[in-house]
């Protein structure tokens, strides 16, 4: 997906105006939840989400969402990530 659709696309599901957000190679964000729903579009690099149900990895124009509350962590890519994150609360 590119940039100004999935801004579109935020602006329709009522989420806010995303962040870009910067994580170096290598990091990790143990399991955690959020008390708002996320959606990220990954601009460059790789990220991996762990769920409970298994691990989901997005690259460049890959989007993801979670729900309020879901436990996930994170893992970055040998390249780190750059990615739009939007918030919206329950």
């Amino acid at each position: 997906m590119d940039e100004a659709r999935y801004r579109q696309q935020l602006t329709e599901q009522g989420y806010g105006e995303p962040s870009l957000v910067e994580w170096d190679p290598g990091t990790v964000n143990d399991t955690h939840s959020h008390d708002f729903s996320a959606s990220i579009l990954v601009l460059d690099g790789e990220i991996t989400v762990t769920l409970a149900d298994g691990d989901v990895t997005c690259g460049p124009g890959d989007t993801f969402a979670l729900s309020a509350g879901a436990p996930h962590a994170e893992t970055v890519g040998q390249s780190g990530v750059r990615f739009l994150a939007g918030r919206k609360s329950p």
